[in-house]
This record gives structure tokens, sequence and C-alpha cells, in this order.
């Protein structure tokens, strides 16, 4: 019997844990990883073991397959500008139920079940997120980031506590505003200073041919990410995360990652920096 190969997966496991003890990280789980119960629960076992390595998580999420299936059984249709949901009163009212009730308490109850002392949250929560309009005229109820409660995350953090974080912004007045999750976990992370941001996609990570995964670019730099957009590599749906991403590097976070939610164990993998794990995107 060969011990040393049987035994590799604690040394790893080991010296993963020695890289990353105490260091903060704030995941952004969304898209079509959260539609299959299968991925959603392989995601929960390894935000499962980052904890048990000493890491300490925040889960910021979205939710837009769950809000349009209700939308449709409640006959309203979805509207979009530029990738953003057109958020009104009505729909605001359908975003908040199934983001702050159904979608947010799924997730806290599952990690619980793994023995982690997980919370869930949203902007009403001891104002933990203050929501800034972007036109208060409008009929639209979304909004960017005005600021966070980092005490109160500090607070939780600092007492065991995993914060599963719903994108529902709350005005000074009490009214409940829709925020992109991209744009709400990089505000967390920014004002935690975490160590690491990663996003949970639905594609491989930054590809230079979105249609040819072999091209998956690793590791870019943000003067590299800059001249992919400015070339139309980076765009759709993807210029909202990498924003994301470049806008906490600006403000402090260590390191951001564009990961596939889509495959199996894909938050270990990136930690271990394997390849084919997604794209990291650095300062430089």
């Amino acid at each position: 019997m060969d011990y040393p190969d049987k035994l590799a997966p604690l040394y790893e496991a080991c010296a993963l844990s020695k890289d990353v003890k105490g260091k903060r990280i704030v995941i952004k789980y969304g898209g079509a990883a959260m539609k299959e119960q299968q991925l959603t629960v392989q995601v929960i076992k390894n935000i499962t073991l980052l904890q048990e390595l000493g890491l300490r998580c925040i889960l910021v999420h979205g939710g837009g397959p769950a809000i349009n299936q209700w939308l449709d059984k409640l006959r309203i249709e979805p509207q979009f500008d530029r990738g953003i949901r057109v958020t009104d009163k009505q729909t605001m009212e359908v975003v908040q139920m199934v983001l702050a009730g159904q979608v947010n308490k799924n997730l806290v109850g599952l990690l619980n079940i793994n023995d982690l002392k997980a919370i869930g949250l949203s902007g009403h929560d001891d104002s933990l997120i203050k929501a800034l309009p972007i036109n208060e005229e409008d009929d639209n109820r979304v909004a960017n980031v005005e600021s966070i409660n980092v005490n109160f995350l500090n607070l939780l953090l600092n007492n065991g506590y995993l914060p599963v974080i719903a994108p529902i912004g709350v005005t000074e007045s009490g009214l409940a505003y829709n925020i992109n999750a991209d744009v709400l976990a990089s505000a967390v992370a920014s004002e935690l200073h975490a160590d690491m941001l990663i996003m949970l996609t639905d594609t491989p990570g930054i590809l230079r041919d979105c249609s040819d995964v072999t091209t998956l670019l690793d590791k870019l730099t943000v003067s590299e990410v800059d001249t992919l957009i400015q070339e139309g590599i980076v765009s759709g749906g993807m210029i909202p995360k990498v924003n994301a991403c470049l806008n906490a590097l600006c403000k402090g976070v260590g390191i951001t990652k564009i990961i596939d939610g889509r495959k199996p164990n894909t938050l270990l993998l990136s930690l271990m920096n394997e390849p084919l794990s997604g794209t990291s995107i650095i300062s430089g």
C-alpha cells in the first residue's frame, strides 16, 4: 500500500489551510449555477470546506431565474435595460420576496445543515446596505451602493457567522431597492478590505474567443483587462462582472477571480490555482 499517495490530499489540504486561514473572501453566487440543485449543493459543500480550512466567507447571491419564474406566475413581464433589471414598485415587491425570502433562506438552510453558522441578511438588517437610487424620479427601484455597515459584518465574522446577503438595499426613508449582485459583492469586498473576491458565473472565465473555451485567459492585470474591453473581447454580460472586479481591486481587494459556477468544486480548484479554473484579475 502506497501511503504517501493516499496522504497527498491531506498534505494539500494542510498547505492550503496554512495559506488561507483567517483570510476574508467574498463569493458572489448567481446565474445558471443556482438553477441546478446538485450544483448548489456542491457549492455549499465547497463553502463548508473553506470555512473549515479557516477562511471567513461572505456569500452574496443573486436569483434572477427565480425572480423570472415568479414574475411569470404573476403574469408580470420582466424588463431589462443594458443587462440591469428594470424594477418598478410591483416588480420590487416580487424581487424582495424572492431574494430576501425564498432564495436567501434556502441557501442559509443548506449551509446550516452542514453545521455552519449561516445568517441571512438584506439591507434592512441593521441598515446593512444603504441604497443610492439611480434615479429617484423614475418608478425604477434600482440603486447603487452608498454604504455598507462594515461594523455589523465584522461583528458577525468575528463571532464565527457566515453572512449570506441578498442584494436588497434600503434608503434613509426605508424604501427597498434592487441592487445588482455583482455591484454589491464588489462593494462588500471593498468595504471589508477582503483578501479575495470570487465571481461564480455561467462562463469558464474570460475567453479571448467567446466560442472557444481553449482560449481561456487564466491571469490578467487591470491594464490588460482595459485593453480587452477596448478591443471588444470583453463585452456584454461580462462587462458588469469585470467592472465589479476592477472596482474592488482599485479599493484594495487583494485578488479577484471570475470562475465557472457550473463546474463541480470550482471554488476549491480556483483557490488551489488549478489550470482552467477561471480567470484571475490582479492589480497592475
